[in-house]
Order: C-alpha cells, then sequence, then structure tokens
C-alpha cells in the first residue's frame, strides 16, 4: 500500500515537472517571436493629448455690470409719539401693524379731560382780557374828555385875568380881584396837569390791557394746542409699523406709539468700492444718474424694480470702506422697507474687449490659446472687469475668432497638444418655452393664486404668462420647484 502512494505521488510530480518546463519553453518562444516581429530598434513613445473646452475670442463694445447688495428703505417715515402722558381714550379701527392709512385720518386719541378744562380756563381769562381792554378804553376817552374841560375852564380863568388886568390899567380894579383872577388861572392850570396825567394814566391802563388780552389770545392758542394734540393724525398716506399701543393702556410723555412709512417713496442703500465708485462719476467727480436695477428673489419668483442714483453718503463710517450710495427707487411695487436686495448698475461702456469664463484666466492674468496645429501658447491679457463667474478682458496681441481654453488645470501649458472641445458639440439645445397640459397648467395656476405671500403685480404677471399657450420654461421649473413638481 504504501509502495502505491509512494508511485502514484511520483508520477504526479514527473506531470507537474513536464507541465513546467513546457510552460516555460512557450513562454521563450514567443519572445523571440516578438523580439522578431519588433526588428533590431525600439519604438519610438506616442504623444499625450489633452482634452479641453475651448470658446473663441469675440472683441465687441460691452457694457460691464457692477452687482451690490442694499437694503431698501423708505425717505418718508414718520413716529407717531405721544405729546404728553394720559390714557388712550381711542383707536382708530385699523390701527393696527401694516395698516393702510390716509393722511388726515384720526389714529389715536388720548383722554381729553385736562387739556378740555385747560382750554376753558383760558377762554374764560380771555374773555376778562377783552372786558378789561374794553374798560380801558372808555376810561380813555372819558379821561380825554376830562382833560379838554380843563383846558377849556383855564382858558377862560386866563381870559378873565386879562380882563382884570385891563381894568387894572384904567385905574378902577381892586387888587383883591386881580389876586382872585390869578388863583383862580392858577387853579385851572393845575387842573389840566392832573387831568394830563388822568390821561395818562389811562394810556397806561389801555396798553396794559392790550399786553393782557395778547397773553390771554396766546395762553388760549396754547390751551388749544395741547388739546389738539391729544389727537394723532396721519400726515401722509402710508402703512404702520412698530404698533404699541392699545386701547385704555396708559403712556407717556414722548412715548412712541407707533411708526408710519410711506411705501411708495422708497431708495435703495448699498456700497460699493473706491474703484466703482470712481467709474459712476464724471469728469468733475460728481455722480452720475445711472440707471439701477433692484432684484429682490421671493422664494424662486424675482421681483423687480427700476432705480436712478441720486447721491452718496457725505462721510465714511468708521471702519468701513468704499462710498455709500443712494438710489431713488422710481416703481417699487412689492419691495418693502427693509427688504435684502440685489443692485446692479450699468457701468460706462468698454470697446474692444471680450468675455471669458473667469477659470479661463490665471493669476498672472494670462491665457492658453490654441494654435493651428491644436498646440496651446500663453498670451497676456488685461483684465478690466468682474462680471460675476466671468471676466471681460483686452488683449493686443489676440484676434477676435482665436481660441483659447476656458477652464485652466495645472495639467495643461504652453506647447502641449490639445483635443479641444467646443460648446456646440454634442450638445442639445433646450427649449426656452414648453407646452403645458390642461392637469399641468391647473395645478400651477391654482398654486399661484393659492400663495399669499406673493405680490399682486408678480402673481398678475405669472398668471398672465401660465394662460399663454407656450409658458417660458424657466418660470414652470421655478413654480414646480417650490411645490415639489
Amino acid at each position: 500500500m504504501r509502495f502505491l502512494t509512494r508511485s502514484l505521488m511520483g508520477l504526479f510530480l514527473l506531470a507537474l515537472t513536464l507541465g513546467l518546463l513546457a510552460t516555460a519553453g512557450f513562454t521563450v518562444k514567443s519572445a523571440i517571436d516578438a523580439r522578431g516581429q519588433k526588428g533590431a530598434f525600439p519604438g519610438a513613445t506616442r504623444e499625450r493629448v489633452f482634452a479641453a473646452n475651448v470658446i473663441a475670442l469675440d472683441f465687441t463694445t460691452l457694457t460691464p455690470e457692477l452687482t451690490a447688495y442694499g437694503e431698501v428703505r423708505s425717505t418718508r417715515r414718520l413716529e407717531l409719539r405721544a405729546s404728553a402722558a394720559g390714557t388712550v381714550a381711542e383707536l382708530a379701527p385699523n390701527f393696527e401693524e401694516g395698516a393702510q392709512v390716509s393722511a388726515g385720518e384720526l389714529l389715536v386719541r388720548l383722554d381729553p379731560a385736562e387739556t378740555l378744562a385747560a382750554r376753558d380756563s383760558a377762554a374764560a381769562s380771555l374773555a376778562e382780557a377783552q372786558a378789561a381792554l374794553a374798560l380801558a378804553e372808555r376810561t380813555l376817552v372819558i379821561a380825554g374828555d376830562d382833560l379838554a374841560a380843563a383846558v377849556r375852564q383855564a382858558d377862560l380863568r386866563r381870559a378873565a385875568r386879562e380882563r382884570q388886568a385891563e381894568i387894572d390899567a384904567r385905574g378902577i380894579g381892586r387888587a383883591v380881584d386881580t389876586e382872585i383872577a390869578e388863583i383862580a388861572l392858577s387853579a385851572a392850570e393845575q387842573a389840566v396837569l392832573n387831568k394830563r396825567s388822568a390821561l395818562s394814566g389811562a394810556e397806561a391802563g389801555l396798553d396794559q390791557a392790550r399786553n393782557s388780552l395778547r397773553r390771554a389770545e396766546i395762553a388760549l392758542a396754547e390751551a388749544e394746542r395741547k388739546l389738539a394734540e391729544t389727537e394723532i393724525r396721519a400726515e401722509f398716506d402710508g402703512q404702520l409699523a412698530g404698533v404699541t399701543a392699545v386701547q385704555g393702556g396708559l403712556v407717556s410723555n414722548n412715548e412712541k406709539l407707533a411708526e408710519l412709512i410711506d411705501p411708495s417713496a422708497l431708495e435703495v442703500v448699498f456700497r460699493v468700492s473706491n474703484a466703482q465708485y470712481a467709474r459712476l462719476t464724471d469728469a468733475s467727480g460728481a455722480l452720475i444718474p445711472a440707471p439701477v436695477r433692484v432684484r429682490l428673489d421671493l422664494q424662486g419668483v424675482p421681483l423687480e424694480a427700476r432705480a436712478t442714483l441720486v447721491r452718496v453718503g457725505a462721510e465714511v463710517e468708521a471702519g468701513m470702506a468704499g462710498r455709500l450710495l443712494f438710489a431713488r427707487i422710481e416703481d417699487g411695487a412689492g419691495l418693502r422697507a427693509g427688504d435684502f436686495v440685489t443692485v446692479s448698475l450699468s457701468e460706462p461702456v468698454l470697446e474692444n474687449v471680450a468675455l471669458v469664463p473667469a477659470p479661463a484666466v490665471d493669476a498672472n492674468s494670462r491665457v492658453l490659446v490654441l494654435g493651428p496645429d491644436e498646440r496651446l501658447s500663453e498670451a497676456d491679457v488685461t483684465v478690466l472687469r468682474r462680471q460675476g463667474d466671468a471676466v471681460i478682458i483686452r488683449a493686443a496681441t489676440l484676434a477676435s475668432g482665436q481660441e483659447i481654453v476656458a477652464e485652466r488645470t495645472p495639467l495643461l501649458g504652453s506647447g502641449l497638444k490639445l483635443r479641444p472641445l467646443r460648446p456646440n458639440q454634442g450638445q442639445v439645445q433646450l427649449p426656452q418655452t414648453i407646452t403645458l397640459d390642461p392637469e399641468r397648467r391647473a395645478r400651477l395656476i391654482a398654486f399661484v393664486e393659492g400663495n399669499t405671500r406673493m405680490a399682486a403685480d408678480t402673481k398678475t404677471r405669472i398668471l398672465a404668462q401660465l394662460q399663454q399657450e407656450a409658458v417660458p420654461l424657466e418660470v414652470v421649473e421655478r413654480l414646480e420647484s417650490r411645490i415639489g413638481g
């Protein structure tokens, strides 16, 4: 049995050895045949060709667009404050947050009991002052009449003394009569002086009465003003914000009750760099009235408005740089004060420039140019503006129609051979509009009509687009992304 096992093991090892020898011989023969086919010299290494996207340059006239972010503000806003402490006796039915009010509408009335009593007291004081003035006027008239009578009496006494003097001159008069006439004249003249003093006192009393009447009128006007201030009215058409007053509540002096904002008088405030500001000024350094486009994204539904640059901030705030610009919004339907918006401005026109993707230009302002033999070479360009993911360049050594690499990578460089991939190769243009079936159209219309956060003008515009036979594809995709379609 042991002999049989050893015999089988020997046969297995012999067969395995013969198989290995046959395999080695076949490998050697194959290597000799392959070497004979290649000849005496090895073949040359094939050049590696890279593939990359290329675009054709188009040097033309472009209008750069400056993009910034700003805040919408209202140029007409009024704080409604209590002019005096008191109790809120009456509130307007629509005195609530966001309510629309009209100019002159009564918004808040404070308890007028104290101010009404003060007004009535001032009116009574005015009546007393008027009566005192009338009395002073009558006293002045009487004092004038008394003075006139005293003057006539003095004239008579003077005439009597003169007659007595004539009688004395003829020698038939008596000294006693002359003395009596002179005493009577002196008394009459003294009476005239007294009446003049009385007239002066009457005139002074009249002036005092007039001053008292003026003070009474001022006091009455002040009382009426305080009474009027118990009623707070809207000075212009607008909306209420920050409402804090409640019926029957106690308010302190100068307490803020609400704020009135005019939603039609809006402006956008945004900051630009010094270089960008320099491009928005004329030769004299004044700000040009450039058109501005204001955009607000309401959860995928864009809201746009037109504006115009009107002024620049008077100072640079501490820790800030650049310039603060203000643009008056011309048609701001749907915008509200406090909205954070995107602002786009058209800068002065640039000539002989091209718009290329930003990755096409490296940090040293160079691009890779595709030559006639599909080899790459580098060219220097001047980057003038950055427009989002693109840049505006100018190059003296390049011309329209030349192709450059759209996206530079570390593998690409000057002298390499390139297999260009052009934008239109193997691409299918998607349609810009789409025809909706009735169910899909009805679903989109119902979503827009049921959206309460969408502005009325925006809703009307989108509904009009959905009613068309060919609906813009962008609108459909944006609405369906919001409803999960």
